[in-house]
């Protein structure tokens, strides 16, 4: 069983992260260079850091760079062109891997039955929880996008998941109506809550070319939770056959 999750979650994931992958060359990616450009401009040569020059960074929905009061920063970062598509690909796949993974760990302890249609519901489910729940709050943001201390971002966006998740379970699973009115409510309370926002939000980048990319980043993580449930619930199936044809 496990050999056959490990196997499964390898095979979903790098076929749909190399897809997804692709989708990101062409869509996100571009904005992310151009948006660094904006950052680069707007960046004073006097800082105590030095100015982004357009490299590529690894950079989460609602992450960010938290610079210290005077810190020097000379981290590594791949160059533009071959190095950052490989190092983009390489964390897309990685990430379509733990999506699939996620998947069947929920779809087996539930006690779910694995195949299209079920691995299709369960991965819309994960997006939702995952991707639109939480960017209701936190719009994936673009380099010199203004934003929240990072700690804050990130303990509202993993409460934000774990509450969606854990009411979309209540509301599905179970028929009785306060059971509902629960989930409901679990789901609601983050956001009456609210997310962490920048104190003064100034943007470097523009309006549109921000509102632009959160659009297109919540398709493409739509697309990458789709895509892996759609090839875990069709590797799932085809190995166990093969397992009890043995």
């Amino acid at each position: 069983m496990v050999t056959r999750v490990l196997t499964v979650s390898i095979l979903a994931g790098l076929l749909a992260g190399l897809i997804v992958a692709a989708l990101q060359h062409v869509t996100t990616t571009p904005l992310i260079l151009k948006a660094e450009t904006y950052e680069s401009a707007s960046a004073a040569p006097s800082t105590s850091f030095a100015a982004f020059g357009g490299e590529a960074r690894i950079i989460l929905a609602h992450g960010g760079v938290d610079h210290a009061e005077g810190a020097e920063h000379d981290e590594w970062k791949p160059q533009d062109g071959l190095q950052r598509l490989l190092f983009t690909s390489a964390a897309t796949i990685g990430t379509a891997i733990g999506f699939a993974a996620l998947l069947l760990a929920g779809m087996l302890a539930a006690g779910d039955g694995i195949d299209q249609r079920r691995a299709l519901i369960w991965g819309a489910c994960g997006f939702v929880a995952f991707g639109l729940a939480p960017g209701m709050g936190l719009a994936p943001e673009l380099p010199g996008a203004a934003s929240a201390a990072l700690h804050a971002r990130q303990l509202w966006w993993i409460g934000t998941a774990l509450a969606t998740a854990a009411g979309l379970f209540l509301f599905l699973r179970y028929e009785a109506p306060w059971l509902k009115a629960l989930a409901v409510a679990v789901i609601l309370l983050p956001h009456i809550v609210g997310a962490p926002h920048a104190p003064t939000p100034e943007s470097k980048v523009p309006a549109e070319l921000a509102a632009h990319f959160t659009s297109l980043s919540l398709g493409i993580q739509a697309a990458l939770w789709l895509v892996t449930a759609f090839l875990v619930g069709t590797f799932w199936p085809w190995l166990s056959r093969r397992a009890e044809a043995r």
